[in-house]
């Protein structure tokens, strides 16, 4: 079992090779740590800059073996990490963070959903669907329009339908392939927000500041922080993450989603416990970033700083976007972050570009 704070020269495992296990592995080497990760892609984009790649799938037994016996701590940088793998790791005698609560809730968003409202947090009206009768149901609770999702995977628009009025409602769940479901009331809202937030092991919380996000067909745009928040906001929004991050004894980094209504009141979208897309703009707005910060806190150092010195404006490179690399890298206030990847597919996140300008502008 672990000693915590890790010391240098300690070993970090990260289930996942993308963009996200890239840019941990990264921050984690600053720190003296040396990185393994496990992915089923060989020469993945994280594992081209960690110390080591275990190349087999999530649920390889022997290799979960060999990534235990390798790492001082195991985290993972996407939560569709199936839920046998870290029961497996901590049967091996693993140390896995975030835990398996977080991790359970994310998976499913009725889990999600109904885990918020026990602890208070607000979210909008759902309720869950698992074949036509319990979506008649549904329905009739919630009316039209309503969003039906599905409970599991789905990401930046995908898995999910909207039932503008009672008689789509069969249509939209055929369209998301009759999978288990999740009904949600629409959310009047004029904005979304989001924070990005650590616990360490310690029980200490950091929030960064509040950003705002901008969507374009589902798919996450840009991300523009600090946004521009009254104080009661910032307090409502750090005030429902503190509840989160303390109900499941979090450790590490995680993103959560927020939607602003007219009145100033705030909803919870969802969370993701990891590090997240809305959090890129901490790599040069921050003293110390959101993969530093992650890292930091499953070593269980303490954490750093979350107070700006730049205001930033993120925007994700999309597919074709990222050829225009060097037009954006002379550009005197863009940093440009690339992940690596090969082919530039429509909608493949290929990188992302922080804009920066004074605090004072």
């Amino acid at each position: 079992m672990a000693s915590f704070p890790l010391v240098p020269g300690s070993t970090i495992g990260v289930l996942g090779g993308g963009q996200l296990g890239r840019m941990l592995a990264l921050a984690a080497a600053r720190l003296g740590f040396d990185v393994v990760i496990q992915d089923p892609e060989e020469g993945s984009p994280a594992g081209r800059v960690a110390a080591r790649q275990i190349v087999a799938a999530y649920d390889d037994r022997w290799a979960l073996k060999r990534l235990a016996e390798a790492c001082d701590v195991v985290t993972y940088e996407f939560e569709n990490v199936p839920a046998d793998t870290v029961s497996e790791l901590t049967a091996l005698g693993a140390m896995v963070s975030p835990g398996a609560k977080a991790l359970a809730a994310a998976q499913d968003r009725v889990a999600e959903k109904t885990f918020m409202a026990e602890i208070g947090v607000p979210t909008v009206a759902f309720a869950a669907v698992h074949d036509s009768q319990s979506l008649a149901d549904a329905v009739a609770r919630i009316g039209a329009p309503s969003l039906l999702k599905t409970r599991r995977e789905g990401y930046d628009g995908k898995g999910q339908a909207w039932i503008q009025k009672v008689s789509d409602a069969e249509a939209a769940f055929d369209k998301i392939g009759r999978q288990p479901a999740i009904l949600e009331a629409p959310a009047d809202f004029g904005r979304e927000l989001s924070v990005i937030a650590a616990r360490g092991r310690d029980g200490e919380i950091a929030c960064y500041p509040v950003s705002e996000n901008h969507h374009e067909g589902g798919v996450l745009r840009r991300t523009v922080a600090p946004a521009k928040i009254t104080p009661a906001t910032r307090d409502q929004a750090e005030s429902i993450v503190a509840k989160i991050l303390t109900a499941l004894d979090y450790v590490g980094v995680i993103g959560v989603e927020l939607f602003e209504l007219s009145g100033g009141k705030l909803l919870v979208n969802e969370f993701a416990p990891r590090v997240h897309n809305t959090g890129h703009w901490t790599q040069d707005g921050c003293e110390v970033d959101q993969f530093e910060q992650h890292i930091r806190a499953v070593a269980g150092w303490p954490l750093g700083p979350t107070a700006p010195h730049h205001h930033v404006e993120m925007t994700n490179l999309l597919g074709a976007d990222v050829d225009a690399w060097k037009k954006l890298a002379a550009e005197p206030e863009t940093r440009v972050h690339l992940y690596g990847k090969g082919e530039a597919r429509p909608g493949r996140k290929m990188g992302h570009v922080n804009r920066l300008r004074s605090l004072r502008d």
